[in-house]
């Protein structure tokens, strides 16, 4: 038997985890599903999210309009796409930048302590009391005029402090190893020692929050944009299409179903992702 068999690799022993997770691949697997759908669904229609059928109105779904259309006669279909792209797009943006900023902030203030570490630290106790919805609310009118990538660096900076507190804790502890202290003694400086000896080091613990971050990110956006303070008209979200067919909910159900149903659909997707992700990445995890 090959060494590399006996003793396989972290990575081979954290995908053998995952793929027994049968959960966690279905997860994968309906992420993967739900992006083809939303940038390829698209093409296969001849209509667009902001276009107008003036034969139909409000009708039913059929052989020309799958998802049907709504009462100035959009396609529901293409919408419920274009919204299911702008939502992922969002989710995975913010999980993103929420989750690097936590890794900087919690590593800086972790390694270099001091008046460093109370600054960053008053700073991150002072935005978790803060209400993030009521400021998103009241700052609305000016995001409107930002367009949607403003909104998603709001939404970011709202969802990363809880991260870093955790990526502070994991610093403290690893700048008291060995390696660590050899690279200080080398001459490598404290930046460069973040990047390659610290946040490696707590890979696992970051994945993990990022693939968590994108399923609260679409609920965030989607209740935001629910209530009018996320992605603004002419554009579409899978929250501004909840919003717009919920009166409809019960004459009309096709305006209000897609979106929902694709919003449950993603969210758990996303969940169970994140649990196998979890579960395979912790050591104590059981045999491999």
């Amino acid at each position: 038997m090959r060494t590399d068999e006996r003793h396989p690799s972290r990575g081979r022993l954290v995908l053998r985890r995952y793929l027994r997770k049968k959960l966690a691949v279905g997860g994968v697997v309906v992420i993967v599903v739900l992006y083809g759908l939303a940038f390829l669904g698209p093409l296969f229609s001849s209509w667009t999210y902001a276009s107008q059928d003036p034969g139909a109105y409000l009708s039913p779904p059929s052989a020309r309009h799958w998802f049907g259309t709504t009462q100035i006669g959009g396609d529901v279909f293409v919408q419920t796409m274009h919204g299911l792209q702008k939502s992922l797009s969002i989710g995975l943006l913010v999980a993103v930048v929420s989750t690097g900023l936590a890794a900087v902030v919690g590593a800086a203030a972790g390694y270099f302590g001091g008046w460093t570490d109370r600054a960053l630290m008053w700073a991150v106790d002072l935005l978790l009391v803060l209400p993030s919805f009521l400021i998103l609310a009241i700052m609305s009118q000016w995001l409107r005029r930002q367009g949607w990538l403003m909104f998603v660096l709001m939404l970011a900076g709202f969802m990363w402090m809880i991260t870093a507190r955790m990526v502070r804790g994991v610093t403290l502890s690893l700048k008291e190893r060995e390696f660590v202290k050899a690279a200080r003694y080398a001459g490598e400086g404290s930046w460069r020692i973040i990047a390659r000896h610290i946040l490696p080091n707590m890979a696992s613990l970051l994945i993990v929050d990022a693939t968590v971050n994108v399923g609260t990110a679409v609920l965030s956006e989607t209740g935001l944009s629910y209530f009018g303070f996320g992605v603004q008209p002419p554009d579409v979200s899978l929250g501004t299409l909840i919003r717009d067919g919920a009166p409809f909910a019960l004459t009309s159900p096709w305006l209000f179903l897609p979106a929902g149903l694709l919003l449950i659909i993603g969210v758990l997707a996303v969940s169970f992702a994140g649990d196998g992700l979890r579960d395979a990445l912790d050591p104590s995890g059981g045999r491999s």
